[in-house]
């Protein structure tokens, strides 16, 4: 059987590096060929001008430049465009582009599926295939920049903004994650800033301190949902492994490691008749002054079979008020791609589910001890 080629597209700038230096070429090439790859947009070894034909035959022999299959491509009548993107194994994924603007924001996939099961998320009731790539987590961007035609790296940035807020938990996804975001903030890569590149997170806490051991200094996102633990036991269930106290914690240690002042977004749906009562977001108030944050109040996007309702506008500004006095910074993200199914907590992709849910919590603790 034939050995399996290299995805240069998901190498690390170093792992890059170390490819070269094993193949017995100087560690400069791999500046090179990022450059190639994800400001070029090159597909194919060919394409690379500057490294000479032995080196880009014998590249060709053990590595490749592959994108998943686009399945689909749909805009909203507001300007939102879904993806869905065949992955390996048959499952597929979806991504969003949201125009804001002068902003761009792409909003990325790093699972098929999710194993967390939140209840509020049509993504999670579909189950869990696998992990992502970091080759499958960068071609995401490398499709939407290319839609807009041939890439070109002295022009207009045409995504400026790069969530990991589509299907999956990243940090259940570490290591695949980690190396993608260090491509997005790549100086040869696609240059984006760490105020431009945000990790979304249920409260893997010990992946959390990871990353800011780890020095990724990436914008962090807080999937919250409920001010108290009984509630959120409810929604978020990895909150009985990892707990609210915890979860606050491991923020505040996280921006208390960088190296200036930001704030961690807070993310909570507000369900009508579940969380969004004037007691939540009092004692909400009282949680957030703990760590320095912004919230964002997101109106749950309704799925078939969900339970639950979204609230009305009276409600969600009452809610919003109800913060504001307490001085917390609150906005309310307005619904984008609903028409398409790519509001936040409607992405489904196709799943082949392979997570038995009576072992979901056996394999979360393997993931995260």
């Amino acid at each position: 059987m034939a050995e399996q080629k290299v995805n240069l597209i998901g190498l690390s700038p170093t792992k890059l590096e170390d490819f070269f230096e094993e193949m017995g070429e100087k560690r400069f090439r791999a500046t090179q060929v990022l450059k190639w790859i994800h400001q070029q947009g090159a597909s194919s070894f060919d394409e690379m001008t500057n490294i000479s034909k032995v080196l880009r035959e014998r590249l060709s022999e053990v590595a490749e430049i592959r994108e998943p299959e686009v399945l689909l491509d749909k805009t909203s009548k507001d300007g939102t465009r879904k993806w869905v993107i065949q992955m390996d194994g048959g499952s597929a994924i979806e991504m969003v582009l949201i125009p804001e603007g002068d902003r761009r924001t792409l909003c990325v996939s790093s699972q098929v599926g999710c194993s967390l099961d939140c209840s509020f998320c049509s993504t999670g009731k579909q189950g869990f295939n696998r992990n992502l790539s970091a080759a499958e987590i960068i071609a995401q961007l490398r499709v939407a920049i290319r839609s807009f035609g041939p890439f070109d790296p002295s022009g207009e940035r045409r995504v400026s903004n790069v969530v990991l807020m589509g299907m999956g938990e990243p940090l259940m996804n570490f290591d695949a994650v980690f190396d993608a975001v260090q491509l997005m903030m790549e100086d040869n890569a696609y240059g984006l800033s760490k105020r431009r590149v945000t990790l979304s997170t249920a409260g893997v806490v010990p992946k959390i301190d990871k990353l800011a051991e780890l020095g990724a200094d990436v914008s962090l996102a807080i999937s919250l949902h409920a001010p108290n633990n009984e509630l959120r036991d409810q929604l978020v269930p990895i909150n009985k492994r990892y707990p609210i106290e915890e979860l606050m914690a491991s923020v505040k240690r996280y921006f208390d490691k960088l190296s200036d002042r930001r704030v961690a977004t807070i993310e909570y749906t507000l369900i009508a008749g579940v969380n969004d009562q004037r007691e939540h977001a009092r004692q909400l108030v009282k949680l957030l002054r703990q760590v320095p944050c912004k919230l964002n109040l997101i109106p749950f996007n309704p799925f078939p079979n969900s339970g639950y309702d979204r609230p009305s506008e009276q409600a969600i500004q009452a809610f919003k008020s109800e913060m504001l006095k307490g001085n917390i910074l609150t906005t309310v993200r307005r619904t984008r791609g609903d028409d398409v199914d790519a509001a936040c907590g409607q992405l489904v992709g196709q799943v082949e589910d392979k997570t038995r849910r009576s072992a979901k919590y056996i394999e979360l603790h393997n993931q995260t001890s």
